[in-house]
């Protein structure tokens, strides 16, 4: 779901993106939803998760249940 950027979070990319140009950066958001967005386009847009979403994607990303 694509929604307008959200106001002022603290963005974050993982340390293991090293200088790659494919990363995307991830923010905690009121209310314990996540948004993501690219790295290379900070301005662009931002999708966003309520936190059981999340939790549920992170949780078949650990699992090896994507791809």
């Amino acid at each position: 779901m694509n929604t307008p950027r959200t106001s002022s979070p603290t963005w974050l990319k993982s340390s293991l993106s090293g200088s790659g140009d494919n990363c995307v950066e991830v923010a905690t958001l009121p209310g314990g939803g996540q948004a993501v967005r690219d790295s290379k386009d900070p301005g662009g847009p931002v999708l966003t998760f309520p936190s059981r979403e999340w939790a549920v994607f992170i949780r078949g990303v650990r699992n090896g249940n994507l791809g």
